[in-house]
């Protein structure tokens, strides 16, 4: 039986695997105090030292940078350029789910701090492919956007021989301890393998039965060892370095440079996945559907660990929010191609008996008690300001985030 963590809501039966002490507190929480712990002047000047070796080299570009329109991507930008000084190239890679305001915010960013920025698109018609499959698969239509984010940037690396690159904080750390700030812990194909992609390469997805071919796969395969070594692959977290706490990072990005959230049904939470209509709906309820948990959870108990909401307000949002209906089921079901209810169908497969208790037909029920809804819609008291709801029709697939062109830029210039 799962034993729960004392302070926040994380058990040990979490996907990434964590241990309670004999106090009863889990080792994400443990790990979480070292942010109060460690002398982070020291740290950053240890971060600092690590980056000599690659700065005012031969090479254009001093390191690489994986940003979306969401995230931490901003405040990564902001330290890597403003604070160290370092020129980045900016590695993107297009998941196709975006919102207008992901849209939004990339371009800011890219306009906003003056770097160089390349982005990948794989061919949206292999990508519904892989997502059928990944669906079936792992119960997972973010499969793609996985493997992409993390192979794409490893990708340019190799390919324009830039050795580091430097990523936002480390999710096994952050949520279940899973390292020490002190490890240094760096960016490896193992834990992207184990971890963000299931235990599957991009190669594994193709069989006799679908229409995946190897060929299609080539934008989500790791480079060789032969190429990372040679290149010199470096991938370094920042969050071993500073204390990283995104709330207040997002804040900071609001003030300074206009970062964008957005409001959405299933979670209070309106920073992090601001970029995708998908992350936190469709996604979300299958992660619920697998692991009788959703992205809720993941943030109520970060704020719990910093102080910033109470357990007990912490189980009121996980119990309102983890039972709302996502809002864009129908944009997917229209990019993707398919029937809603077949959708249904194959999400219910993945149920996790552990969790769920089918009571009829087409209705189940958490077996979990504690996660019936409220009647009354318990909201957090933290702040997230320029967020706002947009109610779209569709993906942003491919776009600048600019208004282009203008009817008055048409007036003014002579474009011949």
């Amino acid at each position: 039986m799962a034993v729960e963590c004392k302070r926040c809501f994380y058990n040990t039966d979490h996907p990434l695997g964590l241990v309670i002490d004999d106090e009863g507190i889990c080792s994400g929480c443990r790990v979480h105090e070292e942010k109060d712990a460690l002398d982070w002047k020291e740290r950053f000047f240890e971060l600092e030292k690590l980056l000599l070796t690659y700065r005012n080299s031969s090479r254009n570009y001093d390191c690489i940078v994986p940003v979306s329109g969401a995230k931490d991507s901003f405040f990564i930008i902001h330290i890597v350029k403003n604070i160290l000084k370092l020129n980045p190239l900016l590695v993107s890679y297009n998941k196709l789910f975006n919102s207008q305001i992901g849209i939004e915010n990339l371009a800011n960013l890219r306009n906003t701090f003056k770097c160089d920025l390349i982005q990948k698109t794989v061919n949206p018609n292999i990508v519904k492919k892989i997502t059928r499959r990944t669906i079936y698969k792992f119960g997972n239509p973010y499969w793609h956007c996985l493997a992409g984010e993390t192979v794409y940037p490893v990708q340019v690396a190799c390919s324009m021989n830039i050795p580091l690159i430097i990523w936002g904080a480390h999710q096994g750390l952050e949520q279940v301890g899973m390292f020490s700030h002190l490890d240094n812990v760096e960016m490896t194909r193992k834990y992207r393998k184990d971890h963000d992609l299931f235990g599957y390469e991009a190669q594994n997805l193709s069989d006799t039965y679908d229409d995946i071919h190897e060929d299609m796969l080539i934008n989500f395969l790791y480079p060789p060892f032969s190429d990372i070594e040679k290149t010199g692959v470096k991938g370094i977290y920042l969050g071993n370095y500073i204390r990283w706490d995104p709330y207040l990072q997002h804040i900071e990005m609001v003030k300074k440079y206009n970062y964008k959230g957005r409001i959405c049904a299933r979670n209070f939470e309106c920073y992090d996945y601001a970029d995708s209509l998908i992350y936190s709906d469709f996604h979300d309820l299958l992660k619920y559907y697998k692991h009788g948990y959703s992205k809720v959870t993941d943030h109520v108990c970060r704020e719990i660990r910093f102080g910033r909401i109470s357990r007990n307000n912490g189980k009121k949002l996980i119990n309102y929010y983890s039972n709302q209906e996502p809002e864009n089921i129908d944009i997917f079901c229209n990019w993707l191609g398919v029937d809603r209810k077949a959708l249904q169908m194959v999400a219910d497969n993945h149920r996790n008996n552990k969790y769920w208790k089918k009571v009829d037909f087409n209705k189940w029920k958490k077996i979990d008690q504690s996660n019936i809804p409220e009647n009354s819609k318990k909201l957090s008291s933290m702040q997230f300001p320029n967020s706002k709801k947009i109610i779209e029709k569709s993906y942003t697939t491919v776009g600048k985030g600019t208004d282009w062109p203008k009817e008055k830029q048409y007036k003014s210039h002579n474009w011949i």
